[in-house]
């Protein structure tokens, strides 16, 4: 009987254990959870002190100083409500408020140099499209389409000038026609503050052996000297704003295989160049 009552016992623990489940495996997630948060408090502190706004630290200030108006304000310097003098770091932090407006400062500053570069830019923009459309006047009511071409390229205004009215064949002096035209390229150029780049191009005809010149580097360096010349002798410009090359036929504008190609690119091009950019 006592064998009996102890194994009723056993199958009614038994029962009762299978029916109240063991611990929790998901108790680790009420950790975690409050791990998580107090990681988001802490950065969100962090991000709150990382800037100082000053306007909002003199609302601060003010309120306080309201709310404890009947005793002696820390914030400005006194013994405060505890009685205690407050140590200088507990003070109204000028240093900082001088920091930021220094940094007022400094910022407004670079607007100011943003400012006139902008303005130098539109200035020089408004220039350069001046004599874009001066060119394209001249050009036009000369008759002049096949001898000269303008175009606005990103380095700046780009005036090519065909061979056949500057220079005879494997020769880089100027003929007496072309006076006119840098007669009138010299008074648009007398005025202006940028740099003026002279460049001299051929085909890829070797020079004959009787010519003065070596080779096309020759050629090509000695026809955009005859220019340069011509605008510093005979139109007295400055040559502080201006530079040379010669390119040979090492930058064609057209295909050489044809006779019509490389008559086009047997030229000399002039570049006003663009010194600010956007």
């Amino acid at each position: 009987m006592r064998d009996r009552n102890r194994r009723s016992r056993l199958r009614r623990t038994r029962q009762v254990r299978s029916s109240n489940p063991s611990t929790s495996h998901d108790r680790w997630m009420i950790t975690y959870a409050d791990l998580i948060t107090l990681l988001l408090i802490f950065f969100i502190m962090l991000y709150a002190m990382s800037r100082l706004d000053v306007n909002k630290y003199e609302d601060i200030t003010s309120s306080l100083q309201t709310t404890f108006q009947n005793s002696n304000h820390i914030l400005e310097g006194n013994e405060g409500i505890t009685g205690d003098k407050p140590s200088p770091k507990h003070q109204n932090p000028n240093g900082i408020a001088d920091q930021t407006d220094d940094n007022h400062n400094e910022a407004s500053d670079f607007e100011k140099t943003e400012t006139a570069h902008e303005a130098a830019f539109r200035a020089q923009e408004k220039e350069l499209q001046q004599l874009l459309s001066q060119i394209e006047g001249y050009i036009e009511d000369n008759n002049l389409t096949d001898m000269i071409f303008v175009e606005d390229k990103p380095q700046g205004i780009s005036i090519t000038l065909s061979e056949r009215f500057l220079f005879r064949s494997g020769d880089a002096r100027l003929m007496d026609g072309s006076a006119p035209v840098l007669g009138q390229l010299a008074s648009l150029f007398r005025d202006l503050s940028m740099n003026i780049s002279i460049e001299g191009h051929t085909d890829n005809t070797p020079v004959i052996n009787s010519s003065t010149y070596k080779d096309n580097w020759e050629l090509s360096g000695a026809r955009a000297l005859s220019v340069l010349r011509y605008f510093m002798d005979e139109e007295g410009l400055e040559p502080d704003h201006f530079q040379y090359a010669g390119y040979a036929d090492t930058r064609p504008a057209k295909d050489n295989s044809t006779e019509e190609g490389k008559q086009k690119n047997r030229r000399v091009e002039i570049t006003v160049l663009r010194q600010l950019q956007e």
